[in-house]
């Protein structure tokens, strides 16, 4: 597939047209059958792209040069919110997933869309409904009367990356359909795990506002997205300028693919590769601990957030053409990072009791500034 001709499912329910075009992983268990021999190749070639990604790191120079073709051709649609486009794209390159949390219609699927659409890579949509099966999300195993055998027919988690469009509005079993493919990166039914492809990122969104028909996200897989970031509604130029955009055409069917799936790969082996100081690591070990001694938290960040911060910490770096991660860095995308795991007490909540959000990032900000930032961060 040629950069630009990247196809988005516009199923309402699960999407699955370019699931199909993935490498398919090795299956491990019991109905692994005739599959595993084109599986077995299929992964082969996944984990060959991967060490030739490895082999042909970029610098920091041209990582920063393909983000900015990604984050310009995402701008062609989304106007006026650089920060989110940022923080997405941060996300993407770190291999993390992305909560999107926001009021209705200010152009959360959008910018999951067109995420997806600047990288010519496997996407898939799945609309998240009561009535969504778990089957639906990971696959199910089929039995194939001719062969005599089961099939895994794979469901739309099997993508680079995975559109979950009002997430909260699927029951719980379903949600936790996404808890291994989230973390381990692999799926199991009946007893067979079949592997994710690399990359694989989740684009989830959800409406923290109405909440009546929905199921709120548990604190488990709340952790397991890397950041949560919420749109907001645009400045007056930016609506003025959409009326004009977006009068007769969508701007989402005038952009293509302006990376390829090897190269958002070796970008990635190229963020992990930037320097972290021993200052700075203290420096975030410090800023988490702290929150889970704060008097307004009755919850603090866990380990993983500790680990989720520093790998998108130098995701931003390398999107700034550093090779360094600066405290900067962290202060930046501590609330995004760190907010949505946090749970404040309800003394600290107060009046903030339908939205806690806004008193999570000043508990967030001044933990920042109450703790000491190191001065020698360079190698």
């Amino acid at each position: 597939m040629n950069p630009g001709s990247l196809p988005l499912s516009t199923d309402q329910g699960v999407g699955r047209e370019n699931v199909d075009s993935l490498e398919e992983a090795t299956p491990r268990g019991a109905h692994g059958g005739a599959a595993a021999g084109s599986a077995q190749a299929a992964t082969a070639q996944g984990v060959n792209a991967s060490r030739a990604a490895e082999r042909t790191i970029p610098s920091v120079t041209e990582i920063q040069a393909a983000a900015a073709r990604i984050i310009s051709n995402v701008e062609k649609v989304i106007d006026g919110k650089s920060s989110a486009v940022h923080t997405a794209l941060t996300v993407l390159l770190a291999g993390g997933h992305l909560l999107i949390e926001d009021v209705p219609g200010v152009g959360k699927t959008m910018l999951a869309k067109a995420l997806a659409a600047s990288v010519d890579c496997s996407v898939s949509r799945i609309q998240f409904t009561p009535d969504l099966l778990p089957s639906d999300v990971t696959g199910v195993s089929v039995f194939n009367q001719a062969e005599r055998q089961f099939e895994f027919k794979r469901g739309a988690v099997f993508a680079n990356i995975v559109i979950g469009d009002e997430i909260n509005r699927a029951s719980p079993k379903t949600q936790s359909a996404l808890l291994e493919c989230m973390e381990e990166r692999q799926v199991t039914v009946d007893g067979v795990t079949y592997p994710l492809g690399s990359p694989f990122t989740v684009v989830a969104t959800q409406n923290p506002i109405e909440m009546e028909g929905t199921y709120a996200l548990p604190e488990a897989q709340r952790d397991r997205f890397m950041a949560r970031i919420s749109m907001g509604y645009p400045d007056t130029s930016s609506e003025l300028a959409m009326l004009d955009s977006r009068d007769t055409t969508s701007p989402l069917s005038e952009i293509g693919a302006v990376v390829s799936v090897d190269e958002l790969r070796a970008m990635m082996v190229g963020a992990r590769n930037v320097f972290a100081s021993s200052a700075v690591k203290e420096y975030v070990v410090a800023v988490v601990r702290a929150t889970r001694d704060d008097r307004d938290l009755r919850l603090g960040a866990s380990p993983r957030a500790t680990l989720q911060l520093i790998r998108a910490a130098k995701a931003q770096a390398a999107l700034h053409g550093r090779d360094y991660v600066l405290p900067d860095d962290i202060d930046s995308l501590a609330v995004a990072v760190l907010g949505h795991r946090l749970m404040p007490t309800s003394r600290a909540v107060g009046h903030h009791r339908q939205d806690s959000a806004p008193i999570i990032e000043e508990i967030v900000l001044r933990i920042l500034a109450a703790t000491p930032v190191p001065v020698s961060v360079a190698r």
